[in-house]
């Protein structure tokens, strides 16, 4: 038996389970066999290892003297030969450890299953051996295996043979000893109940759980630096580190998002295939079974592939919380809220949507969060989150209320499940919610859901019609105008075959369409449908109809960008009439029809009457609106230009600072209305003389432009394709042409282009106007 001052530590085997229970007829197994107690095993300053699962030991097996005959010399197992990295935790941890003599030490390493956590523990122990007199290392997945662990600590120690008798020697020994509790995954145990009550000592957890951070410092642990996953890539697959390797499994680790367990399975792979080059092709259509599958060669103990790790995880959740993550496998994996849920609760059944039945899928699942009288219920949908989060299969950003969840996981988890069932339900879930959610919110809204939208289009969910039609709001709001186009023209399709060519909701998609042929740049493409819907509409609808008046927006716009203002002009006045006949002059429609006319006369170069039509549309939009939504923000921009007009530069310029600023944080920095903005501002810093400045500006504009391409126009404004900017600034000749207010910049060129100053005083009748337009597709 070892003595109380035996440094050395003990690695500790589970004995032989008993024989299971006989059946019985109706279905229930008898008891379970008497297992034999452990296997003890003395360890020259290493860590206690328990890894036992047993069944009830019997009592005599478990005397110190049947524990004693058994002991022989052993070692315990040491980190991974390749292991790789992580610095910054072991540095942090190297220092917890240190410091603060004299109090109880407590760090906890939290992350999902197949990260590392247990690893960097190994590495730790082996990097400070020296530190700690006694090391005990207890498989903490299950109150049983703690319980084990505990007991054999004060066997081992010659203090008794108890759960008590393991934590009182602990109490007792006023000692660097550290205690590791490995794999605490499970949240109903309670580890404080197996903590020592006492002032000194070390503790290390190892958990899933990110809420056992409560007792203590701790670190996350998640995906690798790329660096490191490369060498540790290139290390499992016994591949020299050249160039050409390095590059190649750059892209392979890339892949798979620098999940350490992940790494390892496709080094061990590429160790018995020897094809480096051709893992990545393998990977993108073999995906599930290449991380299922158990390599026949380990660098460790760890027993289980990536999708089994989760899939543990995943058995133990409760029904709720195991569809709450399929659902979401079916949503980008970043930025998951829980108001699209909440809106979809709310969903009230237009007579032109899909029936209850048809949605009875998603209902269901939704009612598990609704109270007694069919209110949602925040509290349970946070507790299922919670349970979903304990084993890190979600993160959840408790300030902006998101969930995410690793790509890994979020596509292993499309694989636990019907796919599609589930894509078709969480795209009618989607769908359910941007019907029942105000415009005004998806507007704010439409950079954080766009990806869901995008996602499910590309997975070619099975959606119904009146669901694609706010996926087209989405699109719309987001800038993506080419996904909206592609998406109308399906939508138009069905509507042809199902409704006929004149019905209302036919001639308003055909009439959307038109307009984003001219956000797209195709002005005279979009001319004739508009023509021939307006005629059609008002046969149908009558001249007041707002789908008519709509119609008459639309056509009004494509009028100014072919150059036609006198038309428009006349066009947008009859709509603004009617307009507020029927809404009355405070309406967000009557305003948008304001902002149109403002937008036209400025093209006439009636820039005063442009003016204060626009402080009136901006005055109202901040009551109803808010400063920062998008309408205000096309208004401000708009004011900003017929500042500019005028020859106010420095107010267009402060005007011009606050608008980017807020679309950035609305919109986005790739937002077309964002780039556009850019240039507005850089041409502002040309006309006040700021050359570097607008040099600047538009060599970022020019640079995002090229990743996110613009179309040959201004995206829903009204206006025609920049002219090109004089490549040498120029004050010779006053009738140089000024650019069109929607390129300021952003026709491509060569970034070093000079900016050329505004000539002072001049402005151009007939320039164009960026982020004004404030015509939008007319939904039903």
């Amino acid at each position: 038996m070892l003595s109380r001052d035996d440094s050395r530590s003990l690695y500790i085997t589970g004995g032989q389970g008993g024989n299971g229970g006989h059946g019985h007829p109706h279905g229930t197994g008898g008891p379970g066999g008497t297992g034999s107690g452990p296997n003890v095993n003395i360890i020259e300053h290493q860590s206690i290892v328990y890894n036992l699962h047993p069944g009830p030991a019997s009592q005599q097996a478990f005397q110190p003297s049947n524990i004693q005959a058994s002991q022989t010399i052993n070692h315990c197992s040491p980190p991974s030969r390749i292991f790789q990295g992580r610095r910054n935790i072991l540095d942090k941890m190297h220092s917890f450890f240190t410091s603060d003599v004299g109090i109880q030490h407590i760090y906890v390493l939290y992350g999902l299953g197949g990260a590392g956590k247990t690893q960097i523990t190994l590495k730790f122990i082996n990097e400070s051996s020296s530190h700690f007199s006694d090391t005990f290392f207890i498989d903490a997945s299950t109150i049983a295996t703690i319980n084990t662990g505990l007991k054999s600590i004060a066997v081992g120690k010659g203090s008794g043979d108890s759960l008590q008798d393991g934590l009182l020697w602990l109490a007792s020994r006023v000692e660097e000893w550290l205690l590791v509790f490995d794999n605490t995954d499970d949240p109903s145990i309670n580890l404080n109940d197996f903590i020592p009550q006492c002032n000194h000592g070390n503790i290390i957890i190892t958990s899933r759980n990110p809420g056992l951070r409560v007792y203590g410092s701790h670190s996350p642990v998640s995906d690798m630096e790329e660096e490191d996953a490369v060498a540790l890539l290139l290390k499992s697959a016994a591949q020299a580190a050249t160039t050409g390797t390095m590059l190649n499994a750059t892209e392979i680790v890339k892949a798979l998002h620098y999940l350490p367990l992940a790494i390892v399975q496709a080094g061990s792979f590429i160790s018995k295939s020897q094809d480096l080059d051709g893992y990545l092709t393998l990977y993108t259509t073999n995906q599930a079974r290449l991380l299922s599958e158990m390599p026949a060669q380990t660098h460790d103990h760890y027993a289980r592939t990536v999708y089994t790790t989760w899939q543990m995880s995943f058995d133990r959740l409760t029904q709720p919380a195991a569809m709450f993550l399929q659902y979401c496998s079916f949503l980008h994996h970043n930025g998951i809220s829980e108001q699209i849920f909440i809106y979809a609760s709310g969903y009230t059944f237009p007579s032109y949507g899909p029936s209850k039945e048809d949605l009875r899928e998603p209902l269901e699942f939704l009612s598990h969060f609704l109270g007694p009288s069919g209110e949602w219920d925040s509290l349970q949908f946070s507790n299922m989150t919670n349970e979903v989060q304990a084993y890190s299969l979600i993160s959840i950003d408790a300030e902006k209320k998101l969930f995410s969840i690793h790509p890994l996981v979020h596509a292993w988890s499309q694989t636990t499940g019907n796919p599609e069932k589930y894509l078709s339900n969480m795209g009618s879930i989607l769908g359910m919610a941007l019907s029942a959610r105000p415009l005004y919110d998806i507007q704010l809204g439409s950079l954080a859901i766009c990806p869901h939208v995008e996602l499910a289009l590309q997975m070619d969910a099975e959606i119904a019609l009146g669901f694609k039609e706010q996926y087209g709001v989405i699109l719309w709001e987001a800038g993506k105008y080419k996904q909206y186009e592609k998406l109308l023209e399906g939508v138009l399709e069905k509507q042809k075959q199902v409704l006929g060519d004149n019905h209302p909701d036919t001639l308003c998609t055909i009439s959307n369409l038109a307009m984003t042929y001219t956000d797209l740049g195709e002005h005279q493409k979009a001319k004739e449908p508009n023509l021939t819907v307006l005629e059609k509409l008002k046969q149908v609808l009558g001249d007041n109809h707002p789908d008519t008046l709509g119609t008459m927006s639309n056509l009004a716009r494509t009028y100014s960008c072919l150059g036609e203002h006198q038309k428009a002009k006349e066009l947008n006045l009859t709509v603004l009439e009617k307009w507020k006949q029927v809404l009355g002059d405070n309406h967000l429609q009557t305003l948008h029809t304001m902002g149109n006319l403002a937008r036209t006369y400025s093209d006439l170069g009636e820039h005063q009457k442009a003016k204060e039509l626009d402080l009136t549309v901006l005055e109202k939009q901040k009551q109803v609106l808010g400063d920062n939504h998008p309408d205000t923000l096309r208004t401000m921009g708009s004011l900003a230009s017929t500042y500019s007009d005028l020859g106010e530069h420095q107010k267009a310029k402060e005007l011009n600072l606050t608008v980017l600023e807020k679309q950035k944080q609305v919109l986005g920095n790739n937002h077309p209305h964002t780039l556009l903005t850019m240039g507005n501002l850089a041409w502002t810093y040309s006309c006040l003389g700021e050359h570097q400045k607008a040099k600047e500006l538009k060599a970022t504009a020019l640079e995002k432009q090229n990743q996110f391409p613009l179309p040959t126009h201004s995206p829903s404004l009204h206006v025609s394709p920049p002219s090109p900017l004089p490549l040498q600034p120029s004050h010779a000749s006053p009738s140089l042409p000024r650019p069109r207010k929607l390129g300021r910049g952003l026709k491509k060129q060569t970034a070093s282009a000079a900016v050329e100053p505004a000539p002072a005083g001049k402005t151009k009748a007939t320039m164009k106007h960026a982020l004004q337009d404030n015509t939008r597709p007319h939904w039903r």
